[in-house]
């Protein structure tokens, strides 16, 4: 019940940042393309790595921080950045089919899921 705590409260910090991060870059770029999104996805997968590295490597921390910070936190803010870390983990075992398979398949299938899901909803509520 403890990790629960910790993963809403920095679910909810890391969701704000999502937002503050998002809204500020697509205010910047004024475009089209969603540059807010990739960015986030890109700074959480990379905050995921120096976590990730720090943790295996240097620094020791409790269930609940680790909860706090990669499931809460960067969890709110990105799940592409937990989608990366699992990729390169795969890859980093020289599981690459697997890692391969991962990246195609999530990729492809969460747009066909969004897209299938879209259709449904024009079709019914139309």
């Amino acid at each position: 019940m403890n990790a629960l705590f910790f993963v809403a409260v920095g679910g909810a910090i890391g969701a704000v940042g999502r937002h503050l991060v998002a809204s500020q870059v697509m205010r910047l770029t004024a475009g089209g393309f969603p540059f807010g999104t990739m960015t986030v996805n890109i700074l959480g997968s990379f905050i995921l790595g120096l976590l990730a590295g720090a943790m295996a490597l240097k620094w020791s921390v409790s269930a609940e921080t680790r909860a706090f910070l990669v499931v809460g936190m960067l969890g709110g803010f990105t799940t592409f950045s937990a989608f990366s870390l699992d990729a390169i983990l795969l890859y980093e075992r020289g599981e690459w089919l697997h890692a391969a398979a991962y990246i195609v398949g999530t990729v492809i299938l969460s747009v066909g899921g969004l897209f299938a899901g879209l259709q449904i909803c024009r079709q019914v509520l139309a």
